[in-house]
């Protein structure tokens, strides 16, 4: 009988241990910045989205209705309760009765957004700016007579490269841009 090991059998020699290792440690060094840069960028992303869906949202619910609809920031998720803070969450409501950017009896809240993830900052670029109305026609209706108010997404490291911000203009046309580009910085 044959008693040498077979090839199959032999295992590993410390030195190609050593150069596997070496290798997954350099595709892990390449790979781990990459995918936390994806990461963060989607999640960053989806958080501007998400304000701009339901800005679009009350935009075509007041032109359907015929009706006021406000979109204001919100801790409590029942009342325009977040100031300028729109990290914290934001609801969309029916302003029917006196278009007074306050959610009043029997005005409904027809959206609901809850806060966004520790340490990322959702906030006006310049002056305050805790809601919008959109008017049956479709027009902001409280845009601080500036031609563009700007809300600017910061994560928590305050990263350019994942700075987003959403503009709105008066006439109701809303665009995500990312830093450095339109109003956004």
């Amino acid at each position: 009988m044959d008693h040498r090991l077979s090839k199959a059998s032999a295992g590993f020699t410390l030195t190609e241990m050593v150069i596997a290792m070496s290798i997954v440690a350099i595709l892990m060094t390449i790979g781990v910045p990459s995918f936390k840069y994806v990461t963060t960028s989607n999640r960053i992303s989806t958080e501007v989205n998400g304000l701009l869906g339901d800005m679009q949202f009350a935009r075509s619910e007041a032109i359907k209705e015929g009706l006021p609809v406000t979109v204001c920031a919100s801790v409590s998720g029942t009342q325009c309760d977040g100031g300028n803070n729109w990290h914290a969450g934001w609801i969309v409501f029916l302003d029917s009765i006196n278009t007074n950017q306050s959610v009043d009896n029997g005005e409904q809240v027809i959206r609901i957004q809850t806060a966004f993830a520790p340490g990322d900052t959702f906030e006006p670029a310049g002056p305050a700016f805790g809601a919008i109305t959109f008017n049956r026609e479709g027009y902001g209706t409280n845009t601080q007579n500036a031609a563009t108010i700007t809300l600017e997404l910061h994560d928590s490291t305050a990263n350019t490269a994942w700075t987003r911000c959403l503009a709105i203009t008066p006439v109701g046309m809303l665009t995500t841009q990312r830093a450095g580009t339109g109003n956004c910085s």
